[in-house]
């Protein structure tokens, strides 16, 4: 499941955050990948103990404490703190076709998470950049994205994308993962879409009984398949 949640910074939000973590020093992105990311990959990013990076990651995940539309596609239990990159057009920066690590350290603790699910949050417009695109390759096909700044993109971290090459201006955005309640994408959806359905049968008919037992049966669900 791929879902756009629009909106979750401001224009204000994004503003303040570009004027931070572009005066910031950033490295070679391939310092965060293994080697197979590695041979494919060409953008810069913050460094992951950037205090900079770490500050404005926060303001991001603050941010998706007030989206319901990310709670309930995601589910999550932990996150990944936020990461940065950008991609110049001179230089033609692009991220070749990969698949995300199942497993990623947390920075500066012991704790490992388990990477379900992927979000790209666009720090800047589709007219700032050519090309770019971000490509999410699932059993239906390629599927191409390029958001306005401040909205996101959430898919399945086990689908293979790339980002294409950046032939005029710069792409900006965060990236992080999450650990879900729900490991498997398959249920995962299944109760997103169920919760979607609940929602729309509440706003025709109010809580009659029968809105309330598909409410009960997707609880029941979440306690059966949920992990901590």
């Amino acid at each position: 499941m791929m879902l756009h949640i629009p909106g979750v910074l401001t224009r204000e939000q994004v503003k303040a955050m570009r004027a931070e973590i572009d005066a910031a020093d950033w490295v070679d992105g391939r310092a965060t990948v293994g080697s197979q990311g590695a041979q494919v990959k060409r953008n810069r990013q913050l460094p992951e103990d950037s205090s900079v990076g770490l500050a404005q990651g926060r303001i991001i995940l603050q941010a998706l404490q007030a989206s319901p539309a990310f709670f309930r596609a995601a589910l999550p239990a932990s996150y990944m703190p936020p990461l940065f990159n950008r991609y110049a057009g001179d230089t033609g920066e692009a991220y070749g076709l990969h698949v995300d690590g199942s497993l990623r350290g947390v920075p500066g603790s012991p704790v490992w998470l388990r990477t379900d699910v992927s979000s790209t949050l666009f720090l800047c417009d589709p007219d700032d950049y050519d090309g770019g695109e971000l490509v999410v390759v699932d059993t239906y096909g390629e599927h191409s994205v390029k958001l306005p700044a401040g909205d996101l993109i959430l898919y399945p971290a086990t689908s293979q994308h790339k980002v294409e090459p950046v032939t005029r201006g710069e792409r900006v955005c965060a990236f992080f993962w999450t650990q879900s309640l729900i490991r498997d994408t398959a249920r995962r959806t299944m109760l997103f879409e169920m919760d979607q359905a609940i929602d729309s049968l509440r706003q025709r008919l109010g809580d009659s009984p029968e809105t309330v037992a598909l409410a009960s049966q997707y609880h029941n669900l979440l306690r059966m398949w949920g992990e901590p």
